[in-house]
């Protein structure tokens, strides 16, 4: 009977160890989902389907090729826009710091 507990307890460390170590590219998917989330961006966007606004997947894969797309993206998220996606303005973000608008051109642009 102990045996098996302490199994069960070796199990949970192995399982929580693996976890722990997912790589960098997890953590940061979960970590740009989670400020897009925080910081209402789903309210509008979706990450595989067009809402109001495009689908982030549409977004990297629109901006995949420039060798200035997180600049650009992180522009575009602080100051808003219209016309690039249709008639539906985009508004400023201005609840955003310039890192968080970085980090979030950032993941969208992994997303293609």
């Amino acid at each position: 009977m102990k045996s098996m507990s302490y199994a069960a307890v070796a199990a949970a460390v192995a399982l929580a160890a693996a976890l722990s170590a997912a790589s960098p590219a997890a953590h940061a998917d979960a970590t740009g989902l989670a400020l897009a989330q925080q910081k209402n961006c789903m309210s509008c966007h979706s990450v595989t389907r067009p809402i109001m606004g495009p689908a982030l997947h549409d977004v990297a894969a629109r901006y995949a090729g420039r060798d200035d797309a997180v600049t650009y993206l992180k522009r575009k998220i602080l100051e808003g826009g219209t016309g690039v996606w249709g008639t539906v303005p985009m508004p400023a973000n201005t609840q955003l710091t310039p890192d968080q608008a970085a980090s979030l051109a950032a993941w969208v642009l992994t997303l293609k």
